[in-house]
Protein backbone atom coordinates (compact mmCIF):
# COMPACT_ATOMS: atom_id res chain seq x y z
CA UNK A 1 0.00 0.00 0.00
CA UNK A 2 1.52 3.30 -1.19
CA UNK A 3 2.40 5.54 2.14
CA UNK A 4 4.66 8.34 3.02
CA UNK A 5 7.59 8.15 5.49
CA UNK A 6 8.63 11.21 6.92
CA UNK A 7 11.81 9.86 8.53
CA UNK A 8 14.05 11.62 11.93
CA UNK A 9 16.40 13.69 12.05
CA UNK A 10 19.74 13.46 14.16
CA UNK A 11 22.47 16.20 14.42
CA UNK A 12 25.40 14.05 14.68
CA UNK A 13 26.58 17.73 16.08
CA UNK A 14 28.10 20.84 14.27
CA UNK A 15 25.24 21.11 12.12
CA UNK A 16 25.57 17.51 10.50
CA UNK A 17 22.23 16.20 10.06
CA UNK A 18 21.29 13.09 9.33
CA UNK A 19 17.54 11.62 8.07
CA UNK A 20 16.72 8.35 8.52
CA UNK A 21 13.68 6.71 6.34
CA UNK A 22 14.22 3.14 6.67
CA UNK A 23 13.74 0.65 8.46
CA UNK A 24 10.11 3.03 9.42
CA UNK A 25 7.70 1.76 12.40
CA UNK A 26 5.66 0.59 9.18
CA UNK A 27 7.80 -0.08 6.62
CA UNK A 28 10.97 -1.95 7.68
CA UNK A 29 12.05 -2.62 3.60
CA UNK A 30 11.41 -1.59 0.36
CA UNK A 31 13.07 -4.59 -2.13
CA UNK A 32 16.43 -5.40 -0.49
CA UNK A 33 16.70 -1.64 0.95
CA UNK A 34 16.72 -2.01 4.65
CA UNK A 35 18.07 0.98 5.82
CA UNK A 36 18.36 4.14 3.80
CA UNK A 37 20.01 7.58 5.76
CA UNK A 38 20.36 11.09 4.01
CA UNK A 39 23.13 13.39 5.14
CA UNK A 40 23.69 16.46 4.79
CA UNK A 41 24.19 19.24 3.26
CA UNK A 42 26.35 19.39 6.09
CA UNK A 43 29.32 22.33 5.76
CA UNK A 44 32.89 20.57 6.79
CA UNK A 45 35.38 23.17 8.65
CA UNK A 46 38.81 22.57 8.95
CA UNK A 47 39.57 21.35 12.78
CA UNK A 48 36.28 19.53 12.47
CA UNK A 49 35.37 16.32 11.22
CA UNK A 50 32.80 13.75 11.38
CA UNK A 51 34.80 10.75 10.66
CA UNK A 52 33.42 7.26 11.19
CA UNK A 53 35.47 5.15 13.19
CA UNK A 54 36.10 1.41 11.94
CA UNK A 55 33.49 -1.37 12.68
CA UNK A 56 31.95 -3.69 11.82
CA UNK A 57 29.34 -5.46 9.60
CA UNK A 58 27.57 -9.08 8.26
CA UNK A 59 25.06 -9.50 6.17
CA UNK A 60 24.47 -6.90 4.32
CA UNK A 61 25.93 -4.71 1.45
CA UNK A 62 26.53 -1.07 2.22
CA UNK A 63 25.91 1.59 -0.51
CA UNK A 64 27.40 5.00 -0.20
CA UNK A 65 26.46 7.69 -3.09
CA UNK A 66 27.61 11.43 -2.55
CA UNK A 67 25.73 14.44 -4.43
CA UNK A 68 28.94 16.80 -3.22
CA UNK A 69 31.61 16.31 -1.25
CA UNK A 70 33.87 13.59 -0.78
CA UNK A 71 35.26 10.72 2.19
CA UNK A 72 37.59 8.36 2.44
CA UNK A 73 36.77 4.27 2.87
CA UNK A 74 39.33 2.02 4.35
CA UNK A 75 38.36 -1.86 4.99
CA UNK A 76 39.91 -4.60 6.44
CA UNK A 77 40.06 -6.41 2.87
CA UNK A 78 42.82 -3.38 2.62
CA UNK A 79 41.17 -0.95 0.17
CA UNK A 80 41.35 2.39 0.51
CA UNK A 81 38.83 4.43 -2.19
CA UNK A 82 38.25 8.61 -1.79
CA UNK A 83 33.94 8.09 -2.82
CA UNK A 84 33.77 10.79 -5.07
CA UNK A 85 30.20 12.44 -6.44
CA UNK A 86 28.26 10.83 -8.40
CA UNK A 87 30.08 7.39 -7.92
CA UNK A 88 28.66 4.29 -6.65
CA UNK A 89 30.42 2.17 -3.57
CA UNK A 90 29.08 -0.76 -2.83
CA UNK A 91 30.66 -2.43 0.37
CA UNK A 92 29.85 -6.31 0.74
CA UNK A 93 30.08 -7.49 4.03
CA UNK A 94 29.16 -11.38 3.90
CA UNK A 95 30.86 -13.21 6.44
CA UNK A 96 31.93 -9.85 8.04
CA UNK A 97 34.52 -6.78 7.01
CA UNK A 98 35.36 -3.97 9.20
CA UNK A 99 35.51 -0.65 7.64
CA UNK A 100 35.78 3.59 8.19
CA UNK A 101 34.73 6.23 6.42
CA UNK A 102 37.00 9.69 7.15
CA UNK A 103 36.88 13.30 6.18
CA UNK A 104 40.06 13.06 3.57
CA UNK A 105 43.87 14.27 4.17
CA UNK A 106 43.33 16.46 1.73
CA UNK A 107 40.65 18.60 2.53
CA UNK A 108 41.26 18.85 6.31
CA UNK A 109 41.97 21.96 6.37
CA UNK A 110 39.63 23.69 3.67
CA UNK A 111 36.04 24.02 4.11
CA UNK A 112 33.32 21.92 2.06
CA UNK A 113 30.15 20.22 1.88
CA UNK A 114 29.57 16.90 2.62
CA UNK A 115 25.93 15.57 1.39
CA UNK A 116 25.20 12.05 0.34
CA UNK A 117 23.01 8.90 0.93
CA UNK A 118 24.25 5.44 2.68
CA UNK A 119 21.92 2.44 2.38
CA UNK A 120 22.52 -1.12 3.11
CA UNK A 121 21.20 -3.80 0.92
CA UNK A 122 20.34 -7.45 2.96
CA UNK A 123 22.29 -9.81 0.97
CA UNK A 124 20.04 -13.28 -0.32
CA UNK A 125 19.73 -15.32 2.80
CA UNK A 126 21.71 -17.88 0.45
CA UNK A 127 24.34 -14.92 0.09
CA UNK A 128 24.78 -13.90 3.71
CA UNK A 129 27.76 -15.46 4.83
CA UNK A 130 29.65 -14.90 1.11
CA UNK A 131 33.32 -13.21 1.34
CA UNK A 132 33.54 -9.74 1.88
CA UNK A 133 34.65 -7.54 -1.25
CA UNK A 134 34.43 -3.99 -2.16
CA UNK A 135 33.47 -2.65 -5.57
CA UNK A 136 33.99 0.97 -6.69
CA UNK A 137 32.05 1.95 -9.68
CA UNK A 138 33.37 5.87 -10.88
CA UNK A 139 31.09 8.32 -11.82
CA UNK A 140 31.38 7.58 -15.53
CA UNK A 141 30.68 4.43 -16.17
CA UNK A 142 27.09 4.56 -14.68
CA UNK A 143 24.72 5.09 -17.18
CA UNK A 144 23.11 8.71 -18.00
CA UNK A 145 19.99 8.21 -19.62
CA UNK A 146 17.46 10.55 -21.41
CA UNK A 147 13.82 9.74 -20.53
CA UNK A 148 11.25 12.71 -22.05
CA UNK A 149 12.82 15.57 -19.72
CA UNK A 150 13.99 13.50 -17.16
CA UNK A 151 17.68 13.24 -16.45
CA UNK A 152 18.27 9.76 -14.96
CA UNK A 153 21.70 8.10 -13.46
CA UNK A 154 21.29 3.92 -13.19
CA UNK A 155 23.23 3.56 -10.10
CA UNK A 156 22.12 -0.13 -9.67
CA UNK A 157 19.82 -2.65 -12.02
CA UNK A 158 18.25 -2.14 -14.88
CA UNK A 159 15.91 0.15 -16.41
CA UNK A 160 14.90 2.07 -19.59
CA UNK A 161 16.69 -0.99 -21.68
CA UNK A 162 20.00 -0.56 -20.18
CA UNK A 163 21.94 -2.09 -17.27
CA UNK A 164 24.80 -0.81 -14.50
CA UNK A 165 27.42 -2.16 -13.78
CA UNK A 166 27.33 -2.15 -10.02
CA UNK A 167 27.29 -6.01 -9.04
CA UNK A 168 23.98 -6.13 -7.07
CA UNK A 169 23.29 -9.20 -5.35
CA UNK A 170 19.74 -9.82 -6.24
CA UNK A 171 16.80 -7.99 -8.36
CA UNK A 172 17.64 -4.09 -7.50
CA UNK A 173 16.41 -0.91 -8.37
CA UNK A 174 18.16 2.47 -7.28
CA UNK A 175 17.81 5.48 -9.57
CA UNK A 176 19.16 9.10 -9.48
CA UNK A 177 16.58 11.70 -11.14
CA UNK A 178 16.00 15.21 -12.08
CA UNK A 179 13.22 16.63 -13.47
CA UNK A 180 12.78 20.83 -13.99
CA UNK A 181 9.16 21.83 -13.17
CA UNK A 182 6.63 20.23 -15.52
CA UNK A 183 8.69 17.05 -16.83
CA UNK A 184 6.83 13.43 -15.68
CA UNK A 185 8.57 9.88 -15.26
CA UNK A 186 6.94 7.00 -14.87
CA UNK A 187 9.11 4.93 -12.68
CA UNK A 188 9.91 1.70 -13.51
CA UNK A 189 8.82 -1.91 -12.75
CA UNK A 190 9.72 -3.60 -9.88
CA UNK A 191 8.00 -5.95 -7.10
CA UNK A 192 8.53 -3.07 -4.92
CA UNK A 193 9.64 0.72 -5.39
CA UNK A 194 9.75 4.19 -3.23
CA UNK A 195 10.58 7.97 -4.54
CA UNK A 196 12.70 9.89 -1.82
CA UNK A 197 12.76 13.47 -2.56
CA UNK A 198 15.78 14.69 -2.20
CA UNK A 199 14.91 18.46 -3.17
CA UNK A 200 12.39 20.06 -4.94
CA UNK A 201 8.52 19.04 -5.01
CA UNK A 202 6.55 16.66 -6.79
CA UNK A 203 3.56 14.87 -6.99
CA UNK A 204 3.87 10.77 -6.97
CA UNK A 205 0.26 9.14 -8.19
CA UNK A 206 -1.57 12.56 -7.31
CA UNK A 207 -0.03 12.27 -3.93
CA UNK A 208 2.00 15.59 -2.89
CA UNK A 209 5.50 14.76 -1.85
CA UNK A 210 7.84 17.34 -0.01
CA UNK A 211 11.70 17.59 0.07
CA UNK A 212 13.26 14.58 2.41
CA UNK A 213 10.26 12.56 2.19
CA UNK A 214 9.83 8.93 1.09
CA UNK A 215 7.14 8.16 -0.95
CA UNK A 216 6.00 3.81 -1.33
CA UNK A 217 4.18 3.02 -4.20
CA UNK A 218 1.68 0.58 -4.63
CA UNK A 219 2.04 -2.01 -7.50
CA UNK A 220 0.20 -0.21 -9.96
CA UNK A 221 1.83 3.49 -9.25
CA UNK A 222 4.83 5.04 -10.01
CA UNK A 223 3.63 8.21 -11.86
CA UNK A 224 6.02 11.28 -10.88
CA UNK A 225 5.83 14.76 -11.70
CA UNK A 226 7.56 17.81 -10.63
CA UNK A 227 5.47 20.58 -9.73
CA UNK A 228 9.12 22.32 -9.34
CA UNK A 229 12.88 21.59 -10.51
CA UNK A 230 13.45 18.32 -8.16
CA UNK A 231 15.90 16.02 -7.63
CA UNK A 232 15.03 12.56 -6.40
CA UNK A 233 16.45 8.93 -6.18
CA UNK A 234 14.08 5.91 -6.53
CA UNK A 235 14.98 2.58 -4.63
CA UNK A 236 13.07 -0.75 -5.55
CA UNK A 237 13.74 -4.31 -6.23
CA UNK A 238 12.23 -7.92 -5.18
CA UNK A 239 11.12 -7.95 -1.93
CA UNK A 240 12.58 -10.50 0.72
CA UNK A 241 11.36 -13.68 0.95
CA UNK A 242 12.60 -14.25 4.67
CA UNK A 243 12.27 -11.83 7.02
CA UNK A 244 15.99 -10.34 8.56
CA UNK A 245 16.80 -9.64 12.38
CA UNK A 246 18.66 -6.40 12.71
CA UNK A 247 20.77 -5.19 15.84
CA UNK A 248 23.29 -2.15 15.70
CA UNK A 249 25.26 -2.75 12.15
CA UNK A 250 24.65 -6.55 12.44
CA UNK A 251 21.62 -7.81 9.68
CA UNK A 252 21.46 -11.75 9.64
CA UNK A 253 18.40 -14.46 9.05
CA UNK A 254 19.85 -16.11 12.32
CA UNK A 255 19.03 -14.55 15.77
CA UNK A 256 22.15 -16.88 16.86
CA UNK A 257 24.12 -15.47 14.27
CA UNK A 258 23.90 -11.28 15.12
CA UNK A 259 24.89 -12.95 19.02
CA UNK A 260 28.06 -14.17 17.67
CA UNK A 261 29.08 -11.07 15.08
CA UNK A 262 28.48 -9.27 18.54
CA UNK A 263 31.38 -11.75 20.25
CA UNK A 264 33.25 -12.03 17.94
CA UNK A 265 33.85 -7.83 17.61
CA UNK A 266 34.14 -7.89 21.07
CA UNK A 267 37.12 -10.10 21.16
CA UNK A 268 38.58 -8.29 18.10
CA UNK A 269 38.31 -11.30 15.51
CA UNK A 270 36.76 -9.33 12.78
CA UNK A 271 39.80 -8.23 11.09
CA UNK A 272 41.47 -4.63 11.40
CA UNK A 273 41.89 -1.75 9.09
CA UNK A 274 45.15 -1.35 7.92
CA UNK A 275 46.25 2.33 8.54
CA UNK A 276 43.04 3.45 10.87
CA UNK A 277 43.48 0.20 13.58
CA UNK A 278 44.36 2.72 16.63
CA UNK A 279 40.55 3.39 17.39
CA UNK A 280 36.83 1.87 16.90
CA UNK A 281 33.66 1.83 17.74
CA UNK A 282 32.42 -0.82 20.43
CA UNK A 283 29.30 -2.37 21.11
CA UNK A 284 26.46 -0.76 22.05
CA UNK A 285 26.54 -0.70 26.22
CA UNK A 286 22.75 -2.67 25.48
CA UNK A 287 22.83 -6.39 24.56
CA UNK A 288 21.35 -7.79 22.09
CA UNK A 289 18.18 -8.99 22.98
CA UNK A 290 16.48 -10.97 19.99
CA UNK A 291 13.49 -9.69 18.75
CA UNK A 292 11.18 -10.77 16.03
CA UNK A 293 12.48 -10.78 12.88
CA UNK A 294 11.83 -7.41 10.71
CA UNK A 295 9.62 -8.12 7.58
Amino acid sequence: MAQQIQGQEKDLGGGFVVRRLLPAARQRSVGPFIFFDHFGPAREMPGVNHDVRPHPHIGLATVTYLFEGAMMHRDSLGTEQLIEPGAVNWMTAGRGIVHSERKPDHLRDVAFVNHGLQLWVALPAEAEEIEPAFSHTPEAAIPQIRVGDAEVRLLVGEAFGDRSPVPAASPTLYLDVRLPAGAELQVPAAEERAVYLVAGEVVVDGEHVPAKVMQVLDAAGGSVRATAASRLVVIGGDALREPRFMWWNFVSTRRERIVQAGDDWAAMRMGRVPNDDVEFIPLPPTAFTPPEPRS
